[in-house]
């Protein structure tokens, strides 16, 4: 269900002054317009990480890598897990950092564990350096 600015909802927040001026210093440094845009955005990240909690959630995400392509075998194995897992790869991205390094990000997409899992098989390959995945909502559930 699509919602208009006629669907928002005014509700009134008790917050001690102190905290209320910090959050006042993070929104003009973050470029927010307004404090209601600052705490849409707190609310739909709670709920992003709830979906997480959830194993059979769908979610998209990145996974990052970092690695040395000159050891051994290790660009052939990224790619052959990149197959295995391919109905959950949207789309990749190969960086080259210097003569030895790569920078890879992996768009994902599908349920929590899934995700999960082959991020964790891409990340534990012997020769990469450093991996993180990142987890985000599709979006469907925030409104």
């Amino acid at each position: 269900m699509r919602r208009y600015m006629s669907d928002l909802i005014r509700f009134g927040v008790s917050i001690g002054e102190g905290l209320l001026e910090r959050f006042d210093r993070l929104i003009v440094n973050k470029g927010y317009n307004n404090r209601s845009e600052a705490i849409r955005d707190l609310i739909r990240n709670q709920l992003v990480e709830l979906e997480w909690g959830n194993e059979e959630e769908e979610v998209a995400g990145t996974v990052t890598l970092i690695y040395d392509h000159h050891v051994r075998g290790l660009t052939e194995l990224l790619l052959e897990l990149q197959h295995d897992y391919h109905h959950l790869i949207l789309s990749t991205m190969h960086l080259h950092l210097d003569h030895h390094h790569c920078l890879e990000v992996l768009a994902v997409k599908g349920i929590v564990k899934d995700v999960r899992r082959v991020a964790e098989r891409l990340i534990s390959v012997k020769g990469v350096k450093h991996g993180k995945l990142t987890i985000t909502s599709t979006g469907k559930n925030l409104g």
